[in-house]
Order: C-alpha cells, then sequence, then structure tokens
C-alpha cells in the first residue's frame, strides 16, 4: 500500500510541476549588461587619468579623461562633473544620473587607467630620496624598503610622518626600532596620499 502510494506521489508531482526553462534560469537582461571594473575603495584626486565608457554608447565613452587641479572632469554634455574625492562608483553614478535626459538605461564604467593622485614622499637620511606611486595599502616599513632603506647617519628612532586631515597637519611619530623589535607594531602606520615621510 505504502509502495503503490509513494509511486502515485512521484507520478503527480512529475506530471503537474513544470521544468525550469533556460530564460527562467537566466535573466536576459542581466547576461548581457558588463561588468563595473572599478575599485570602488579607491579616492579620485587630481591628475589621475580615468577611463570612462558608456555601454553601446561610443559617444558618450572616453579612454583617458583627466582630473583637473580643480577636481573635475570634462564629459560630452555634461559639461564639468566634480570626480576629484568620489570613488568610481560614486562618478559612475553621477555620470548615469546626468546622461538619462540623453540615454535610455544609461550603464557607465569608470575605470581608473592612471592613479597620479596617490603619492607619498620619502625624505632625509634614506638611500632614495623622492616621490613614490601609493598602488597598495603601504605600510611605513614597507616605504623604507621601496626607498633603499637606511642612511648610515639615519635616526631611527625619531621618524616623523606628516598626513594632511581636515585641513590641518597631523605628526605621526614613528620608532622604527621598536617596530623591528616587536615592541610596538602600531606604529608600523598604513599610509595614505600626499603622506611624507622624513628620516633625520
Amino acid at each position: 500500500m505504502k509502495k503503490s502510494y509513494l509511486i502515485f506521489l512521484v507520478f503527480i508531482l512529475t506530471c503537474c510541476i513544470p521544468p525550469v526553462s533556460s530564460s527562467q534560469e537566466k535573466s536576459p537582461v542581466s547576461a548581457n549588461l558588463p561588468v563595473s571594473s572599478g575599485k570602488n575603495s579607491y579616492i579620485i584626486g587630481s591628475g589621475d587619468i580615468l577611463e570612462i565608457i558608456t555601454w553601446k554608447e561610443p559617444d558618450f565613452s572616453r579612454q583617458e579623461v583627466l582630473v583637473r587641479t580643480d577636481g573635475k572632469i570634462s564629459f560630452p554634455l555634461l559639461n564639468d562633473i566634480e570626480a576629484a574625492g568620489l570613488t568610481t562608483m560614486g562618478l559612475k553614478k553621477d555620470i548615469e544620473a546626468g546622461l538619462k535626459d540623453y540615454v535610455e538605461n544609461p550603464f557607465v564604467t569608470v575605470t581608473v587607467r592612471t592613479p597620479s593622485s596617490q603619492k607619498f614622499y620619502i625624505l632625509g637620511e634614506i638611500a632614495n630620496t623622492g616621490e613614490y606611486d601609493l598602488l597598495k595599502d603601504l605600510t611605513v616599513l614597507q616605504a623604507f624598503a621601496l626607498a633603499g632603506g637606511f642612511t648610515e647617519w639615519a635616526s631611527k628612532k625619531e621618524i616623523i610622518l606628516l598626513r594632511h586631515e581636515d585641513g590641518k597637519e597631523k605628526i605621526i611619530r614613528v620608532n622604527y626600532k621598536d617596530i623591528v623589535k616587536g615592541q610596538d607594531f602600531s606604529q608600523n602606520v598604513r599610509l595614505k596620499a600626499n603622506d611624507t615621510i622624513i628620516v633625520p
């Protein structure tokens, strides 16, 4: 009796529940949209070169767009757009909002081609002083290695990191010897754009 009931139940389920079609499995809209490659955490700054692509709209696409010293970019029909201080995703949304008057459902991809605004500086008793690209999350220790290490006269206990935040200059003191001895890893500060390291 139980066996007959199970066979009947399987038959009912097979007949009454339609199979999922391929059109139901994948939305044609989402399948055809390109994926934005912008890095959302990156903050755009003056001097950066951007690539801005509007999907299927070559007239509203540019391979090289310079962020000017005033923090703005020029874009077809939208004139000047504020870019500095925004993430690539934030700028993407602003451009899409502006293009809605000219393009139906605009889909924009913003990519940083040359991150020229992301720099830090290292001066003083270091092998190779100067300006360096901040291309990843560098720490103070990594910056020393990148600059070739200290000179023999370097005072490794009195290193200064100058940082501009909220319109003010902040001084962060770094004791290299405490870091390498494992006594205070908090001094291995993660660098930000425009930081200046001074090794006396």
